[in-house]
């Protein structure tokens, strides 16, 4: 984003509230991008962390997300999960 600056404390300060990550459930990459599939907490919300990255010069130089919070598995609509064939 061109309204953050640089280094990670303006990174969470851009985020705000809380995030943490559990478990990495994939990494895939291909040339100069990457992308992860995590899941874990934001503000204490069960979560899904998709982030891609593109890499440049040994640097983050883009990122992409998609954070979404987990259902129930009560709310499920059927027994795949978020995260079940990862």
């Amino acid at each position: 984003s061109p309204s953050v600056e640089d280094g990670i404390e303006a990174l969470k300060k851009y985020l705000g509230g809380s995030i943490e990550y559990k478990t990495n459930h994939r990494v895939l990459a291909e040339g100069n991008f990457a992308l992860t599939v995590n899941e874990g907490y934001r503000d204490g919300v069960h979560t899904s962390f998709f982030d891609m990255f593109r890499i440049a010069g040994g640097k983050i130089v883009e990122h992409w997300d998609t954070v979404e919070a987990v259902p129930l598995k009560s709310e499920w609509k059927n027994q795949n999960g978020k995260f079940s064939n990862l």
